[in-house]
């Protein structure tokens, strides 16, 4: 019993470094995945509110409205990608956000990016 007794030692260390290797990896899974959901949605916030600024700006100051656009996304933390306002007044923008990882990827980085349309509310005569 001796000698197998002598041959196990440190086997515990071993299970222990394992374990938490597999711990350390599975929060990494979870924290990136948070990250990456938390700048969709901050995307996705932007565009929505960027294209309801340039839509509501469409028919008063149609030149201004995706300067505002830009300016609305910049102060969300965002980029405007593209944005066009159409003749019927709907607005359309693209924005994309850069997601901060805890971890380096690329040289650039990774970027998230988000659509909307806004434009003005048609509403038909229901008593016909």
């Amino acid at each position: 019993m001796g000698l197998r007794a002598g041959r196990e030692q440190g086997s515990a260390t071993i299970w222990t470094v394992g374990l938490a290797a597999l711990i350390f990896a599975v929060a990494m899974a979870v924290v990136l995945a948070g990250s990456a959901r938390v700048a969709r949605h901050r995307a996705q916030g932007a565009a929505d509110l960027s294209a309801l600024v340039a839509a509501r700006l469409a028919f008063a100051d149609p030149e201004r409205s995706c300067v505002k656009a830009s300016l609305l996304a910049v102060g969300n933390g965002a980029e405007v990608i593209r944005c066009s306002v159409g003749d019927d007044g709907v607005a359309d923008v693209q924005v994309a956000v850069r997601l901060s990882l805890p971890v380096p990827i690329g040289s650039g980085g990774v970027r998230v990016t988000a659509r909307a349309r806004a434009g003005p509310v048609h509403i038909a005569d229901l008593g016909d």
